[in-house]
């Protein structure tokens, strides 16, 4: 058992958009014979890209989840690869597979360089540690600067980049790899079948003394990482064997100390195999990753489970998807145990046993039936009830709860409505499928126009959802404007005292709360709610009504509606009487209070403030910034890369509908630009105001 987990990798490739992530995925599933022709994004027929829209795009949406097997020194290795996307407004999608996988790829455009997306899944690795190894691909295209790369990598990303290769050639002329810790030169052939057959040369002798500045700073490195190496290391550099640089190159990658970097151009299959090697030599298996922990529902101690099939089960469903044929698949990683088809498990989020029905190891959007999935596996199942991302799924005898994943919030929305009334039922089912499968899309009903307002990360996000609708779910929507997800915030701390009496005919509702309401104490998030009652002046009991009553108001401000993200609500008094007081009236009082405190508590707006980055030519930078400028934007930072330059903004989101348009005007075409949440702070005052009368004059229609 220990010996095929000891042959297992669990990895994720990552990269910002068009790094070629699914290209190189594609070479890998053609160079270890899962695929017999290798499908190329550009012309839609990209085995991972399965989607329809990801086919039309050229884009990945959904991560796919992939087995397939290498060999490598003499023995067959199974590598589990997750395939995530690249675009900002996905980035859900990243986070969730980071979250389970033991290694990654970072693969990154030799031309582009650390792109703003890259630093972004960089800092999502950082966050789960997931040891990761660089690979620099498009090697062969104009502009292309191995060097640049590897500086940008440590320079902007803080790590270690260590490189194991350095390229022959680039553009044009590039060739193949020097390998430096075989101290050889492997050079590809063009004409043999999609490259399948490469070879060992001697090193090219132009390259020679590069090769050897380069050697050296990968021996000392290694050694800077074993004590015994080190001594030898200043005797004779030469005495460190390849079996001793592989042996610490390994440990220090999984212990996070530094990236090894590797080069090649996925499009003209050179370099995957090599990359192959790296990945199996390089990134952890379950057995390095160790033992996971988490919580023993029962009484809130940490406890941990070995990766063997003779634990008891831990597993966590890290994606849900609609499979056209076999309906909802759950994608799930095992921890430890084993999983059988036909068995039942518990979900610790519900309490409630779930049969497997089925479970597949997965091959993009096909399935390969299996009957029993071990620890240190991803695979998909087939047949829960009731199962969300970041659910826990384990023994009923032996309980325990794996750490789940925080999603952000959704910053924008769009009103939808079906086209025929009797489709509505239909898009009412198609919104909650969805809902299920993506955590940043939510729906709800606005409670004053009565509309179905559904919200996402961003435009892209949204256009790929309602088009899904129309393809998978043959539901036609009409759709309002994009509406920006505001928030509304308290300001300053004050008292109020609310009573609610209702008399009509026998027993009433009785109510009074004295309260404070104000902002947030640092460090605190959501609704904090103090308690300080001496004596019985209310009933123990009707405190945590009070508590929901506040909860449940913070979903509507005072000032337009939308949601007040954290406040803090301090009960200092107040009385109740004998037969009319209940929970639900203090619950009532509770909403009333609200309402009647935050207005005299300087209500402010908040919008959300994105991080937007325009990569131009040089000849349209005036327009750019100006452009900015009107949308209330603020330019903090222009540099140089590859012959552009880059400016770096902050821009509020309500003022960037459309910018992808715009900015195809202003520069012909030939600048591209990327768009990320940063955070939320208040609205100018005369925005504001615009605001607040159009949110009464809605309510007022209705």
């Amino acid at each position: 058992m220990s010996k095929a987990l000891q042959n297992t990798r669990n990895i994720g490739i990552m990269a910002h958009i068009d790094a070629g992530k699914t290209t190189t995925t594609e070479r890998i599933l053609f160079y270890t014979g899962i695929t017999h022709r290798i499908g190329e994004v550009h012309d839609g027929a990209a085995t991972m890209d399965w989607m329809v829209q990801e086919q039309e795009r050229g884009i990945t949406i959904t991560s796919a989840a992939t087995t397939t097997f290498w060999n490598y020194n003499n023995q067959e290795h199974k590598i589990n690869i997750i395939d995530t996307p690249g675009h900002v407004d996905f980035t859900v999608e990243v986070e969730r597979s980071l979250r389970v996988l033991d290694g990654a790829v970072a693969l990154f455009c030799a031309v582009g360089g650390v792109e703003p997306q890259s630093e972004t899944v960089w800092r999502q690795a950082d966050k789960y540690n997931v040891p990761r190894m660089a690979f620099v691909n498009k090697m062969d295209r104009s502009g292309a600067d191995f060097y640049s790369v590897v500086n940008q990598i440590k320079e902007k990303l803080g790590a270690n980049p260590v490189p194991v290769q350095i390229p022959i050639g680039s553009e044009e002329n590039f060739k193949g790899v020097i390998d430096l810790i075989e101290n050889k030169a492997v050079v590809w052939h063009d004409d043999e079948k999609m490259g399948t057959r490469y070879e060992l040369v001697d090193i090219p002798e132009e390259l020679v003394a590069e090769t050897e500045e380069w050697r050296g700073k990968l021996v000392e490195a290694v050694a800077e990482h074993d004590d015994a190496l080190l001594e030898r290391y200043f005797e004779d550099p030469n005495s460190i064997t390849k079996e001793e640089m592989l042996a610490v190159i390994r440990k220090a990658t999984i212990g996070m100390t530094i990236t090894p970097v590797l080069c090649g151009s996925a499009f003209k299959n050179k370099g995957v195999q090599r990359l192959l090697d790296s990945i199996i030599a390089f990134l952890p298996s379950p057995m390095d990753v160790g033992n996971i922990s988490g919580i023993n529902p029962k009484n809130d101690e940490i406890v941990e489970r070995k990766p063997e099939a003779t634990e008891p089960l831990s597993a966590l469903a890290f994606k849900i998807a609609t499979d056209p044929f076999v309906g909802r698949l759950a994608f799930l990683r095992v921890y430890s145990g084993k999983i059988d088809a036909g068995s039942y498990v518990l979900n610790v989020r519900t309490g409630k046993r779930e049969r497997i029905s089925r479970l597949y190891q997965m091959h993009a959007n096909k399935q390969n039936p299996k009957d029993v999935i071990e620890a240190g596996d991803i695979c998909a199942a087939v047949g829960f009830k009731d199962l969300r991302t970041g659910d826990t799924l384990c023994d009923e005898k032996r309980q325990i709860v794996l750490e789940s994943m925080d999603f952000p919030k959704p910053v924008i929305g769009i009103a939808v409505e079906p086209k025929t009334q009797k489709d509505l039922d239909k898009l009412n089912i198609a919104l909650q499928k969805l809902a299920e499968e993506d955590p940043t899309f939510t729906v709800k009903v606005d409670g004053d126009s009565g509309q179905t307002v559904i919200s996402g990360m961003g435009e892209l996000h949204l256009e790929i959802l309602l088009d899904r609708l129309v393809r998978e779910f043959k539901v036609e929507c009409n759709q309002g404007a994009p509406q920006v997800a505001y928030k509304e915030s308290i300001t300053k701390t004050v008292p109020h005292r609310e009573v609610f009496k209702k008399q009509s005919g026998g027993r009433g509702k009785f109510a009074d709360i004295q309260i404070e309401v104000g902002p947030i104490d640092e460090g605190e998030t959501g609704l904090q709610f103090v308690n300080k009652i001496k004596g019985g002046n209310i009933p123990r009991e009707y405190i945590p009504a009070i508590q929901k009553g506040f909860k449940e108001a913070m979903f509507n401000g005072v000032l337009a509606g939308y949601q007040v993200d954290s406040m803090k609500v301090t009960v200092l008094d107040g009385s109740y009487h004998d037969v009319d007081s209940d929970a639900l009236s203090f619950e009532i009082c509770a909403k009333m209070a609200f309402k009647h405190a935050c207005v005299n508590a300087k209500p402010k707006l908040l919008e959300p403030i994105m991080s937007a980055e325009v990569v131009t030519p040089e000849e349209y930078m005036g327009d750019i910034i100006g452009d900015f400028n009107k949308r209330r934007g603020k330019v903090e930072g222009m540099e140089n890369k590859g012959g552009a330059r880059v400016i770096k903004a902050k821009v509020p989101l309500a003022e960037k509908f459309g910018y992808v348009t715009v900015l195809r005007t202003i520069s012909s075409g030939r600048a591209t630009s990327t768009m990320e949440f940063s955070h939320y702070e208040e609205v100018p005052m005369s925005i504001a105001t615009e605001i607040v009368e159009k949110a009464k004059g809605k309510s007022e229609i209705v």
